[in-house]
C-alpha cells in the first residue's frame, strides 16, 4: 500500500507543477531584473499581514518586488489569481511540508530577505498571499491593483 501512495504521489506531483505554472503565466511571467522599472518593498509578520497590502501597478510593468520576513516563522509572498490562491492554501493544509519553486512566488525565512521580479502581462484581479497552513486563512493576504498611472 505504501508503495501505491508513493507511485500516485510520483505520477500526480508533475501536474501539480503544471498547474501551477498554468496558474502563474495567467496573471503574467516572470520578469527580467534588469527592466524592473521600480522596486516595491513588503514586509511580512508573524501577525499574518502583509505592508502595504495593497500595491497598485500598470498593465506590462516589470516589478521588483523585495520581501523582507520581520517574524519569527518562515513565510511566502505569492503572486495569483483569488480562486487559485485559495485552491493552493487549501492543498497547503493537507500537505503542510510541500516545499514551492514557483516562478510567481519566494519563501523567506524568519529575519531574511527575498526577491521576486514579475512582469504583469495580465489584467484582472491579481492577489497575493502567504500559503503556509493557516497564515493564508488568518489574513496573510493582498492585492494588487492595476492603474493607469
Amino acid at each position: 500500500m505504501i508503495k501505491s501512495w508513493f507511485a500516485l504521489v510520483a505520477l500526480l506531483w508533475p501536474l501539480a507543477a503544471m498547474a501551477d505554472a498554468k496558474h502563474a503565466h495567467a496573471i503574467g511571467e516572470p520578469g527580467d531584473p534588469a527592466k524592473a522599472g521600480r522596486t516595491v518593498e513588503v514586509l511580512m509578520t508573524d501577525e499574518m499581514r502583509f505592508v502595504p497590502d495593497r500595491i497598485s501597478v500598470r498593465k506590462g510593468e516589470t516589478v521588483r518586488f523585495v520581501v523582507k520576513n520581520v517574524g519569527a516563522i518562515k513565510h511566502e509572498f505569492v503572486l495569483g489569481r483569488p480562486k487559485d490562491l485559495v485552491e493552493h492554501a487549501k492543498l497547503m493544509q493537507k500537505h503542510p511540508d510541500m516545499e514551492h519553486d514557483d516562478p510567481n512566488g519566494v519563501g523567506v525565512e524568519p529575519g531574511k530577505t527575498g526577491e521576486l521580479v514579475w512582469r504583469f502581462t495580465k489584467g484582472g484581479r491579481i492577489d497575493f498571499g502567504c500559503l503556509h497552513p493557516g497564515h493564508f486563512e488568518a489574513g496573510m493576504k493582498g492585492r494588487i491593483v492595476f492603474s493607469d498611472k
